[in-house]
């Protein structure tokens, strides 16, 4: 724990990600910086040693516990992740959260989202970020679950959180720690994604 609390403080967990991410986006033939991305939410249930203080009830979802505000990239690769208390609204967050994206990936113009990010928001990402938020609605004739374009690409990342038995539930007392449980997951799942050199013939 003693070096995970180093690398997570001087922001290493982060850097070891952000390298590999880009390392990944070339092999597969892109800019190693997005231009185009995908913002969405997730609430989980906390565990008994989240504090009051970061925990709330997300009257949607019926859960108690926290919110992973999560951007990634057209390939599903994380861009930012912010974790708060689960009855924290989705625009509140995503202002916040988009912010420091912007600040980090200077190329990216494009952001799809759901109906939870109308309004405002959208008005000040032009303004004030230059980033164009993309709303993708459900239409009115739509039943049950409908897989919408770019949407899927977000809630597979959920789904790979998910394989993440930390990730099932939310056990760090700190939010700094969540978030950096969620850049350890997807470093697991660069690693594996980058092809590994075959052995040349002697």
């Amino acid at each position: 724990y003693a070096f995970f609390r180093r690398w997570r403080d001087h922001g290493l967990v982060k850097e070891f990600h952000d390298r590999l991410r880009a390392e990944v986006r070339e092999k597969l033939g892109r800019d190693a910086e997005p231009s185009a991305g995908v913002i969405d939410s997730q609430s989980v249930r906390a565990d008994a040693v989240v504090g009051a203080d970061s925990r709330g009830f997300d009257g949607g979802k019926l859960v108690n516990g926290r919110k992973r505000h999560v951007v990634v990239d057209t390939l599903g690769l994380l861009l930012g992740v912010m974790v708060t208390a689960a009855d924290t609204g989705d625009r509140a967050a995503a202002q916040v959260l988009l912010e420091r994206v912007a600040d980090a990936h200077h190329r990216l113009a494009l952001i799809w989202a759901d109906g939870g990010y109308t309004g405002s928001l959208v008005e000040y990402c032009l303004a004030a970020l230059a980033l164009v938020l993309a709303i993708v609605k459900r239409s009115d004739d739509m039943r049950g679950f409908v897989v919408l374009p770019k949407r899927w690409i977000v809630e597979r990342f959920f789904a790979h959180l998910m394989r993440t038995r930390r990730l099932v539930r939310d056990f760090e007392r700190r939010t700094t720690s969540a978030e950096a449980m969620v850049y350890w997951s997807m470093i697991l799942l660069m690693t594996r994604r980058l092809p590994r050199p075959r052995p040349q013939p002697a």
